[in-house]
């Protein structure tokens, strides 16, 4: 299937249901009451699947590559939180081992296509704009 629109992206995909996940979890009683720590931790899984939307727009593979480390640093950054969130009780080994689970999902994912977009000339969505 080709990639024409950034929720083509089985990646995005990916994060979006890890972002969905991460709003879930952050509602419980226990957890919503640390406002910093679910506000960082919010932050930092919106900031997964925004990074891979924005850099679909890149004008290179190049430049969609360092939106996706920034994806991949976000992630990284969320399973810190959710460490923390542990740590706290504001969540269930099992609670916690679901959203490690889904975030080392989407990381590989995002690893993947990383991958992929370094072995393959793919046109940028820009190119693709200016030879419609």
């Amino acid at each position: 299937m080709a990639i024409t629109r950034f929720e083509d992206i089985h990646a995005w995909q990916a994060a979006r249901d890890l972002c969905n996940m991460v709003y879930g979890l952050t509602r419980e009683i226990k957890f919503s009451k640390d406002f910093g720590l679910m506000d960082q931790a919010r932050r930092a899984a919106v900031s997964v699947p925004a990074n891979i939307a924005e850099g679909f727009d890149c004008r290179s593979n190049s430049e969609f590559i360092q939106f996706l480390y920034y994806a991949l640093r976000s992630a990284s950054e969320l399973q810190s939180h959710f460490y923390v969130a542990l740590d706290q009780s504001y969540l269930t080994q099992s609670g916690f081992t679901s959203i490690y689970e889904q975030t080392g999902k989407t990381k590989s994912m995002i690893f993947r296509f990383i991958e992929y977009l370094r072995t393959h000339d793919k046109p940028s969505m820009f190119d693709r704009l200016q030879t419609s």
